[in-house]
C-alpha cells in the first residue's frame, strides 16, 4: 500500500484511524490487566511466593525490552498494517500455549505463553504509539493519547471482574483456606481442578486475536510516512546518525520505564495489599478496577483541559508531584475506613488513587520524547516501547521487598520512581545533547 505522509491525511481518515487505533489500545488493556488476576490465582494453584508470582508480569513485559527495535525494522519491512496482523497473531499463539500448561500445571509453561503474549504487545505497542502521536498536531497528542488511554483502562476495568467472574466460584475462599490442610494427593487433585479454569478464556482469546489480525489487514487503517522529514526537522537532525543522539528520547525511554514500573505496581499489587488487610481474593478482586477508574478520570481530565486550558508539559510536571505526594501518604498514612463496603487502611485508597496521576504521565512523556525525531521516529518508539520492561523489572523488584519487609513498606520502591519523572517534567525533556550545560 502506499504510504501517506500526516499532513495528507484528512478528518475522514483521521477518524477512522483513531476508532481502529482505539481498538487496539482496548486489547492491549484487556490482555494487560488480566495479570492482576492471574498473580493472585496462579500464587494459589502454582503454590508460589511473592516473588514467584510477580515473575508473571515479569515474562509478560520483558519482551518488551528483547522485541521493541527488531519491531521497528520489522514495521519498516512490512508497513504498520502488516505488522499489526503479525502482532496480534503473535499475541495468538502466547494465548493458545495457556493450554498445556494448564494441563500440566507447568508454571514455567505459562512464563512462555506471557513472553510471548508480550512479544505480539510490543510489535502492536510500537506501532500504535507513534502512530496516534503524529496522527495530528503535536500539541494534541496528549489529548490523543488520553482517549486511547481510556480505551485501554476501561479494557482494564473489565478485563480482571471478567477474567474473575470465569475462574473463581463463590465457594473458592473455602477451598484456598482448606488447600494447606489437604494431603497431597488431594491437594494436587483440588489445584489442577482450579489450574484448568484458564483453558477456556485464554482459548476463546487466541481465536479472537486469530481473526482480528486479518480483520486488521483488510481495514481503512492507512499507511503513515515516518521516513520523509519536513525541512526543519531535516535541517536539525543533519548530522545525526543514531537516536542516542537525541537525550530527550533516551531520558525519555528512562522516564517511560519508572512510570510502566509504577503503574503496574499500583494496579498488580494491590490485590495482595488488600490481602495483608485481611480481604480475600473475592473481595479483592475489584480493587484494580478502582485503580483504573481513577486512571480513565484523569484522562477524562486530560481530553476536557489539554491543550485549551493547560499545555501538556505542565501536566505532565503536575502528575509527577502528585504522585510523589501519593507515594508519600501510601507509605505514612495509616488508619481503619471503610469505604464502597470494603474495611481497609486508609493506604490503599491512596494506592487506587495512584491512578489520577498516572494516567496523564504517558500521554506527557510521549510527544517530548518523539519531538523533532523525523526519519528516527519508528526507531525512536521502539526505544520508548523496550522501556515498557519497567513493567517486568519494577514489580519483582517490590515482591522482593515485599518478602523481606511486608507489603506495605515495599513501596518505598515508588519514590525514586518519581523523583526521576519529576527530573525529567521539569529538565530532562529539554536536553538537547550530552553535556552539563543549560539545556535548550
Amino acid at each position: 500500500m502506499e504510504k501517506v505522509k500526516t499532513e495528507s491525511v484528512n478528518r475522514r481518515d483521521t477518524i477512522i484511524s483513531i476508532v481502529i487505533i482505539g481498538f487496539l489500545f482496548f486489547m492491549f488493556g484487556f490482555i494487560s490487566w488480566i495479570n492482576a488476576i492471574l498473580i493472585p490465582f496462579f500464587k494459589i494453584a502454582c503454590e508460589l511466593n511473592n516473588f514467584e508470582s510477580y515473575l508473571v508480569t515479569f515474562a509478560f513485559y520483558i519482551s518488551y525490552l528483547v522485541f521493541s527495535v527488531p519491531s521497528s525494522y520489522l514495521l519498516k519491512r512490512i508497513g504498520f498494517k502488516k505488522g499489526i496482523m503479525v502482532g496480534f497473531w503473535v499475541v495468538a499463539v502466547g494465548a493458545f500455549i495457556f493450554v498445556p500448561a494448564a494441563l500440566t500445571r507447568a508454571y514455567e509453561v505459562f512464563l512462555l505463553g506471557l513472553f510471548l503474549i508480550g512479544a505480539g504487545l510490543a510489535l502492536l505497542q510500537t506501532t500504535a504509539n507513534p502512530y496516534i502521536t503524529i496522527l495530528g498536531p503535536i500539541e494534541r497528542a496528549a489529548q490523543r493519547m488520553s482517549i486511547m488511554g481510556i480505551c485501554n483502562k476501561a479494557a482494564g476495568i473489565i478485563a480482571p471482574l471478567i477474567l474473575a467472574a470465569i475462574i473463581l466460584r463463590s465457594t473458592d475462599s473455602e477451598l484456598f483456606s482448606q488447600i494447606p490442610l489437604m494431603d497431597e494427593a488431594t491437594r494436587n487433585a483440588a489445584l489442577n481442578g482450579l489450574i484448568r479454569r484458564v483453558i477456556a478464556p485464554y482459548a476463546v482469546m487466541g481465536v479472537i486475536l486469530l481473526i482480528a489480525g486479518v480483520l486488521i489487514r483488510y481495514s481503512p487503517l492507512p499507511e503513515i510516512d515516518t521516513e520523509h522529514e519536513t525541512d526543519e526537522v531535516a535541517k536539525a537532525n543533519v548530522d545525526k546518525t543514531s537516536i542516542f543522539q537525541f537525550p530527550h528520547l533516551v531520558l525519555g525511554a528512562v522516564a517511560i520505564f519508572v512510570h510502566v514500573g509504577t503503574q503496574v505496581i499500583s494496579i498488580d499489587t494491590i490485590i495482595g495489599y488488600a490481602d495483608s488487610m485481611d480481604l480475600d481474593l473475592l473481595e479483592a478482586k475489584a480493587f484494580p478496577s478502582y485503580t483504573l477508574t481513577a486512571t480513565i478520570c484523569g484522562y477524562i481530565i486530560g481530553i476536557v483541559t489539554i491543550p485549551k486550558f493547560i499545555d501538556q508539559t505542565k501536566v505532565l510536571k503536575i502528575c509527577t508531584l502528585l504522585g510523589l505526594a501519593l507515594s508519600l501518604l501510601i507509605i505514612f498514612s495509616q488508619g481503619q475506613v471503610v469505604f464502597l463496603g470494603h474495611k481497609t487502611d486508609i493506604s490503599i485508597w491512596f494506592l487506587v488513587l495512584l491512578g489520577l496521576p498516572n494516567s496523564l504521565t504517558w500521554p506527557g512523556i510521549w510527544p517530548l520524547a518523539l519531538k523533532g525525531l523525523g526519519r528516527f521516529t519508528k526507531l525512536g518508539a521502539s526505544l520508548l516501547i523496550m522501556g515498557l520492561c519497567g513493567n517486568a523489572i519494577l514489580p519483582s523488584v517490590y515482591g522482593y521487598f515485599a518478602d523481606k519487609i511486608g507489603v506495605h513498606h515495599a513501596y518505598w520502591v515508588l519514590i525514586p520512581c518519581y523523583l526521576y519523572l519529576i527530573f525529567y517534567a521539569f529538565y530532562g525533556h529539554r536536553v538537547s545533547r550530552w553535556s552539563f550545560s543549560k539545556p535548550h
